[in-house]
């Protein structure tokens, strides 16, 4: 599991073309922590994978995908089994309801 996290963490952050030195700046790491991270010597607290998932601006299913069901096929599949559930009217209502929030709430609008 720490080398397939590693190569994960390793391969997002190639993807944004960033250094070592750079992830460790965002994620305010060592670099040789981060190096560490990558080779799957070392396992990052639940507060470090937090930071470095914040750094890297991705989904932490993306890192962990092969031990979680990734969280937007979870939420979509709830989603759908309550919204199947609902009269027309409701369904109506419940989406005025999510899209008042997305639009009043900046955390979760779309980048």
């Amino acid at each position: 599991m720490k080398t397939l996290l590693g190569q994960r963490i390793r391969e997002q952050r190639r993807k944004k073309g960033w250094t070592m030195d750079k992830l460790a700046e965002k994620a305010d790491l060592s670099v040789n922590y981060v190096g560490d991270l990558e080779r799957g010597v070392k396992t990052p607290s639940l507060d470090t994978f937090i930071r470095i998932v914040e750094a890297l601006d991705v989904p932490a299913d993306t890192l962990i995908r092969d031990t979680a069901a990734p969280a937007s096929y979870v939420a979509d599949d709830e989603l759908n089994r309550k919204l199947s559930r609902l009269t027309p009217g409701q369904k109506k209502a419940t989406t005025d309801i999510l899209n008042a929030y997305i639009d009043n709430i900046p955390y979760i609008k779309e980048k």
